[in-house]
């Protein structure tokens, strides 16, 4: 069987509105290069706006991010802030609901929630979460649903996880 790309399918026609997914992430402190390089290859796929790389976040051109990027590097568009607070002040400012993408006592779950297009999305350290200072700038705090013992997944799975709920909510909004 001869693979084809997606937007030649029956089924790729419900995105053929979609020019650019209105969405923003925020990756503060990810220390792993290849989760780096996964979430430029998920955003490309999902054509994310921007992808922002803060803190000591591994950025561009580095061997791990383009090994699992596999070119997406090249196509998203990125910046690097040591800061994100700014980056993110300004965003709410231009009009973008901020969500933080963590559990917490305030947390409503992924699939019930509605974004406010255009948003931008924070993910944090691999093992320490978001920053308290910069969960603090967001409108919104989200949680991925966790059935089983763990109470999260890798940070560039729940990138995917959510950028593909954004596109089939934006979907039905376009």
């Amino acid at each position: 069987m001869d693979r084809l790309p997606f937007q030649a399918t029956t089924a790729g026609a419900l995105y053929d509105r979609i020019d650019v997914l209105p969405a923003a992430i925020v990756l503060d402190n990810v220390r792993s290069l290849y989760n780096v390089g996964a979430f430029f290859r998920t955003a490309d796929a999902a054509r994310v706006e921007k992808l922002w790389l803060c803190g000591i976040t591994g950025r561009p051109p580095k061997h791990a991010i383009a090994k699992t990027a596999l070119g997406a590097e090249e196509t998203v568009p990125w910046e690097h802030a040591w800061d994100p607070a700014p980056v993110v002040r300004s965003m709410r400012e231009s009009g973008r609901e901020i969500a933080a993408i963590e559990t917490s006592v305030h947390a409503v779950d992924l699939f019930d929630w509605t974004p406010r297009f255009p948003v931008t999305v924070i993910f944090g350290h691999e093992v320490e979460g978001i920053r308290p200072e910069l969960s603090a700038l967001c409108d919104t705090h989200v949680r991925i649903p966790m059935l089983g013992t763990k109470h999260s997944l890798n940070v560039a799975t729940a990138g995917g996880v959510v950028l593909y709920e954004f596109l089939r909510k934006y979907r039905g909004m376009v």
